[in-house]
């Protein structure tokens, strides 16, 4: 039995958020305003045959594909949200599953830093793949089991507030989202990410 962990629809990529994607993608680079789909599930080779049934569901272009330690992860995306959710329709159909038997997904860190000195800033910034946090912003951390909703909470956030997305982690065992910026927008893209992540539903998962 596969274990859907998770079933992330996005109806719209932010821009920085596709950038980002196109920064760390070793497929092919979703655009600004695409649709895009992610799906976790467990045994993580599962991840291959699930690409297999989307690409050839319909007309969507894979963006990564990444089986880790324990879990396996896709992205999917295209101009069309109609072929986004037939390519996630086909999957779930494969798996003989609905959306409702995805995990709901569990904010385990939820951390706003305010005013960062300049030594820590750097710190972020060797690790990160996005944009750059200088001194004087706050941070926003987001942790988030499965790693996937990551993706939801980023771009959500983005949409919500003018802030810098420092990186998205939305693979392993647990998802981070690091976010920068002037503490009022931080404050916003916050409510939006939590937001976001609370409203999802599927299966209570009790750790």
């Amino acid at each position: 039995m596969v274990d859907l962990r998770a079933y992330v629809f996005l109806d719209s990529l932010q821009p920085q958020f596709a950038s980002y994607q196109a920064t760390i993608s070793r497929g092919y680079l979703p655009k600004v305003g695409q649709a895009s789909l992610f799906v976790e599930v467990d045994p993580g080779m599962t991840i291959n045959q699930l690409l297999d049934v989307a690409l050839k569901a319909t007309d969507v272009t894979a963006g990564m594909q990444i089986v880790e330690r324990h879990y396996g992860m896709l992205e999917v995306h295209s101009e069309s949200q109609a072929d986004v959710r037939q390519a996630g329709q086909a999957i779930l159909d494969f798996l003989g599953q609905e959306e409702k038997e995805r995990h709901k997904p569990r904010i385990v860190a939820n951390q706003v830093v305010r005013h960062l000195e300049d030594s820590q800033t750097m710190l972020i910034n060797r690790f990160r793949f996005g944009n750059m946090i200088l001194a004087g912003q706050t941070l926003f951390v987001l942790e988030v089991v499965p790693a996937a909703y990551a993706a939801l909470a980023a771009n959500e956030a983005e949409k919500a507030a003018d802030i810098n997305i420092l990186d998205v982690r939305a693979v392993g065992s647990f998802g981070r989202v690091y976010i920068g910026g002037e503490e009022r927008d931080v404050v916003v893209a916050h409510e939006a990410a939590t937001q976001a992540i609370n409203a999802v539903t599927g299966k209570v998962i009790k750790k």
